[in-house]
């Protein structure tokens, strides 16, 4: 799985690559198990730093989307399970959105038919 990283986003380039990994991981393009390159290859594959790989890296693990070993390299980790402080910070995040939808005039027939269709491409 190749990334792509705009450099020219206000989005910091570690938040893109934790983003894209992901969702590669939600569409199934990336499977448990499955070994990603190192922080010096990945840095090397999109022209990156080593510090902001490392710093992704870091993040992901911590949220329980890799597993890092020194012999066996970093790997996609296991499918995720529900727990009460992942709920809580995704209620948080969709309040947020969903204040910003409301704020440009989005209607909720919109935002509901668009989570459908996005919804449907992380089923398997």
């Amino acid at each position: 799985m190749l990334l792509e990283i705009d450099t020219q986003s206000q989005t910091p380039i570690y938040q893109q690559i934790c983003n894209q990994l992901i969702l590669g991981i939600a569409t199934h393009k990336l499977q448990p198990g499955e070994l990603l390159p190192s922080v010096r290859q990945m840095a090397d594959e999109i022209g990156v730093n080593m510090m902001t790989v490392s710093k992704a890296y870091s993040l992901l693990k911590h949220d329980g989307y890799i597993l890092t070993d020194r012999r066996n390299g970093t790997k996609v980790a296991e499918k995720q399970v529900l727990d009460s402080s992942f709920q809580e910070r995704f209620i948080k995040d969709l309040e947020l959105l969903l204040a910003v939808a409301s704020i440009h005039k989005l209607s909720e027939s919109t935002v509901q038919e668009e989570v459908k269709r996005m919804y449907q491409k992380f089923e398997q």
